[in-house]
């Protein structure tokens, strides 16, 4: 894309939010409308901001409660619009134009394409035609002529903590066995539809009327649980024994996933976790944080001491057994690991008296309902961290939270294997407020009264270290004391070292609000094969030290799943496709070499532009076919809901059907969450299919699978030039090849594309040109056939004079030319688009029409759709220009990529209708009053009082004129031709 035409581009996406585009969101809103990233470090760009701030006759920036958002910029030529639009905004209706309409919209939609809830209009609206929007299963197509709403954006003032305390307390009576503080402002946006405050997450710390704040059950994870406030439980009694003066304190619960319920005021129980059981097969003792975790509250309760007493030899056994399991162990597995560990009898009488474990343990209940469960922590320090009580008495740091944007940018600093990829998000509140922070951590260390050593250091704990030969500080943490010295891991950078101790400095609390800015993540599509070396040599020259994309693709995993991205290069590069086709073993390829000729060829599909896929004999064709009968076998006895796919994405590669048999597919494109663009890699042919269609490679066969090179070769034949062929040739050629087993080709050059160009013969005798298939097709009449004349849908319905009638305003120019689809008709149109989406992406491409002509109707594919479109010109580069007849926006696209409109999609009336505004007088609108129109009405719902319709013979020729009216506003309604009639200076001289 040329830099204009990326500007251009730019501009459309900022004109079409008017409200503005947080920095954050640009690089999601751009790709949407273009397919393709802001190349902005392509252009020799720091980051996307200096980009934008280098091209300010595009974009204007502005700083809102410190986040950047974009707007379009004003040309000189039209500076005064911007006057316009804020008087337009304060503007009175003249008295007696002002018209009360007795009818309101249906709420916006929610997310594209996906209907929530009952309209609230009082116009006419059978009940059938309810239920039938309830019958369809939402489709989330990509279409941007519905509007995307999104959380209110907080403005200087709005935060009131009040407010704020009382959503929260909300929140937490749903999830009243706790929430990570990372998931709140995502849960807190979802139920509130407002951003929870930046300053909230700081002072909710100090509500403890509202909330309690602690951390898990876990050193490992820099997040913080949140729970709702807790009265203080009764005393759990657990053995006659007296209890100890001291008062013990009750902790909240520790659960690692808080689950809402539908009754607040009753403590749900949760069933003792399967690996925890006395009959797991797992070892006894804890290995993660997570098989600790329970949704009821964990009282942790050191018991007094009694008159019985442990033998010493035994105490000290039990002491070294605890100390090492840090994790805890279960106290019903005690008796067995110390007979077997020591070779001596477990000492009796202990586990019915835990109270006599106090001076070497502490005891706790993770549900409270079962006293014969109890964890055994050892040393006190161990059990401190276990509860995320702080080390040093060091105050809790932060969760770093996930950007919001789809695709945030990132410096990727190590990756020990795929499911340990260390990385720092780059932007504001990430490397920015890093890189003040430690500027500021520079200039204080920098003096010398704040240059104290951390005198006794300990694992775990925080420190500053002042970086060797230079006068950077940086935030570190301690992993292990040495004699001296010490290995630190730099916990915003994401690395370790071994260094002296003297270079500990305490770290000031001043210094601990920032989250650790290094976070881990794993590759998508790559578990598996984490630790392979071809896989981490290649991750290692694409990927580390560099900056990239990153696309989150489960936000609740821990850590999450990512695909990375290089769009520092004309083809943006999916790094995990990459790293996965390192495993490709090249000796199972048939080396490809010019003139030589190749026998048993299998042409597996012929695309309607004339090239063609083939498979040679190889080593890898034979193993392959071996590998997909054993997976024909295994899903006859083996199906599970594991196998199938439930986190599609680009790159990824799974199974799906092809003429009665699973093969290797590559998802391609993505249309939602329900429908999908494929590859057959070993067949060459595409498809689009719902995600249920496909299926997870079984673990068994994956590696070896995936060690086999895609089979099918793109080729195309010599003499005959790939572009627009005829139907009439495609079907020839497919019927001449495909499924024949007696092929052969001979190679006659390679090019850079990887497109080779063959003779292909469907005999095994002579190998002459004059014999191949390539000769009788340029000599055939294959070229010279016409089409047939298309039979129109129905004629849409409209209303009379004086109805009214719920409209969208797909396209708006100015007040006398603008598009409307009928709103109660627009999921149906969504389901057409997706069954043309399935129907013209099928595996066996349908060839394209060979003469186009102008005016006739086709299927169009545009941006990954298709479209129902009205030829309006054929130019000479191959291009043709169309008209939309359903959404009313004019665009250029290949002729190659219309294919004939079937009938089956020609029931559906075409919904784009041409209207103009009513009221007004019509004349040429000067661009200031169109923008001012357009900003009112363009990607609207709104209510549409007919004035009169203009019939004519063809759809696309009737015409409707209409007043318009706002009712989205509960205390008054918007007629848009008084806001129009407002501004008679701005209309140039009429028509």
């Amino acid at each position: 894309m040329s830099d204009d035409l990326m500007k251009k581009m730019l501009r459309a996406v900022l004109q079409a939010n008017k409200n503005g585009v947080s920095i954050t969101r640009l690089q999601g809103e751009y790709r949407s409308l273009t397919g393709e990233f802001i190349p902005d470090r392509k252009l020799g760009y720091p980051s996307l901001e200096c980009f934008l701030r280098s091209i300010p006759s595009v974009v204007r920036m502005e700083n809102r409660m410190g986040e950047i958002m974009c707007f379009a910029a004003v040309c000189q030529e039209t500076a005064h619009i911007a006057q316009l639009v804020a008087r337009q905004k304060s503007s009175k209706r003249a008295p007696g134009r002002s018209q009360i309409l007795n009818c309101r919209m249906r709420s916006k939609l929610a997310s594209n394409f996906v209907f929530y809830g009952r309209s609230r209009l009082s116009l006419s609206q059978s009940p059938s035609s309810e239920n039938a929007l309830s019958s369809f299963p939402a489709l989330s197509i990509t279409i941007s002529n519905i509007p995307r709403p999104t959380p209110k954006a907080l403005q200087p003032g709005d935060y009131n903590p009040q407010v704020v305390q009382n959503r929260i307390s909300e929140v937490l009576k749903k999830y009243c066995s706790g929430l990570w503080l990372s998931k709140l402002p995502s849960v807190y946006r979802d139920m509130h539809q407002q951003d929870l405050p930046g300053q909230a997450v700081i002072d909710m710390e100090n509500w403890t009327h509202i909330c309690l704040l602690e951390k898990p059950v876990s050193t490992n994870r820099a997040d913080r649980l949140v729970y709702p406030p807790q009265s203080k439980p009764p005393s759990l009694a657990l053995s006659p024994v007296k209890p100890a003066t001291a008062p013990y304190t009750v902790k909240p619960a520790t659960s690692l996933l808080a689950k809402p319920i539908t009754t607040p005021t009753t403590t749900p129980t949760s069933p003792t976790p399967p690996s925890l059981t006395p009959t797991s097969p797992t070892p006894p003792f804890l290995t993660s944080p997570t098989q600790m975790a329970s949704p009821t509250p964990t009282t942790p309760i050191p018991l007094s001491p009694t008159a019985v007493s442990i033998p010493a030899e035994a105490r000290l056994r039990l002491k070294e057994l605890l100390s090492k399991y840090s994790h805890g162990l279960w106290a019903h597995a005690l008796p067995k690991l110390y007979q077997e560990t020591f070779k001596v009898p477990f000492p009796e009488d202990i586990l019915s008296n835990l109270s006599l474990l106090l001076d070497i343990c502490t005891v706790e209940y993770p549900i409270a309902d079962n006293k014969m469960k109890a964890i055994l922590y050892g040393p006190t320090t161990e059990y401190k961290a276990k509860v995320g009580l702080p080390l040093n008495s060091t105050p809790m740091v932060p969760p770093l939270l996930l950007p919001k944007e789809e695709f945030p940018s990132v410096l990727v600093v190590e990756a020990r294997s795929t499911d340990q990829v260390i990385l720092r998000y780059i932007g504001e509140g990430y490397s920015q407020a890093l890189e003040t922070m430690e500027e500021s951590m520079s200039t204080v260390y920098s003096q010398l009264s704040a240059q104290r050593l951390l005198p006794f250091p300990s694992a775990g704990e925080l420190a500053a270290v002042k970086v060797e030969g230079g006068e950077e500080v940086v935030r570190a943490q301690v992993c292990e004391v040495m004699t001296d010295k010490v290995k630190v891991y730099y916990v915003d950078h994401g690395f370790s070292e071994v260094l002296s101790r003297t270079k500990l400095l305490e770290l000031q609390k001043d210094f601990l609000k920032l989250p650790f800015q290094a976070t881990t993540c794993t590759l998508a599509g790559l578990e598996q094969f984490s630790s392979e070396l071809s896989v981490l040599q290649t991750l290692e020259s694409l990927a580390v030290g560099k900056i990239l994309l990153v696309e989150l693709l489960q936000h609740d995993a821990d850590p999450p799943q990512v695909v990375l991205y290089d769009t520092s290069h004309d083809d943006e590069v999916n790094i995990n496709v990459v790293c996965l086709k390192a495993l490709q073993d090249k000796a199972m390829e048939n080396p490809l070499q010019v003139n030589s000729t190749y026998m048993n060829v299998s042409v597996t599909n012929v695309c309607s532009d004339g090239t063609i896929f083939c498979q040679l004999p190889s080593r890898g064709r034979v193993k392959l076919n071996e590998i997909l009968d054993k997976i024909e076998a295994f899903f006859i006895t083996q199906v599970t809901s594991e196998s199938l796919v439930s986190t599609p994405f680009c790159g990824k590669c799974c199974l799906a059907r092809y003429k009665g048999r699973w093969s290797r597919v590559e998802i391609t494109n993505l249309h939602g969450s329900r429908v999908l663009d494929i590859k057959f890699v070993d067949l060459g042919v595409p498809a689009s299919v719902e995600v249920i269609e496909l299926r997870e490679i079984p673990p068994s066969f994956l590696h070896e699978l995936m060690v086999i090179p895609p089979q099918a070769i793109k080729c195309c034949l010599v003499e005959l030039e790939v572009g627009v062929w005829t139907p009439e040739a495609v079907l020839w050629l497919r019927g001449a090849v495909l499924n024949s087993m007696d092929c052969s080709m001979k190679i006659s050059t390679l090019d850079e594309d990887k497109l080779v160009h063959i003779y292909l013969f469907t005999s095994k005798g002579s190998q002459d040109v004059t014999n191949s298939v390539n000769h009788q097709m340029a000599t055939s009449d294959l070229w010279n056939f016409l089409d047939t004349q298309l039979v129109l849908p129905p004629l849409l319905e409209l209303p009379q004079a004086g109805q009214n009638m719920d409209v969208y305003v797909s396209v708006a120019c100015h007040p006398g030319h603008f598009v409307l689809q009928p709103w109660q008709d627009l999921y149906k149109l969504v389901v057409l688009m997706g069954e043309m989406v399935l129907y013209y992406n099928q595996r066996e491409e349908t060839p394209g029409p060979r003469d186009v002509q102008k005016g006739e109707v086709y299927a169009a594919k545009v941006d990954h759709n298709w479209h129902r479109v009205l030829v309006n010109r054929v130019l000479s580069s191959g291009l043709v220009s169309v008209y939309e007849l359903d959404y009313g926006k004019h665009e250029l696209v290949s002729c190659t990529l219309l294919q004939p409109l079937i009938e089956s999609f020609r029931q559906l009336p075409f919904q784009g209708i041409t209207a103009q505004l009513a009221g007004v007088e019509q004349c040429v609108w000067s661009e200031a009053a169109s923008i001012v129109f357009r900003n009112h009405v363009e990607k609207k719902p709104l209510v549409a009082q007919v004035e009169c319709v203009v019939e004519a013979e063809l759809p696309w020729d009737r015409k409707m004129i209409v007043y318009l009216v706002d009712t989205s506003r509960e205390e008054t309604d918007i007629w848009v031709h008084n806001i129009m009639a407002d501004f008679p200076e701005e209309q140039s001289t009429a028509a």
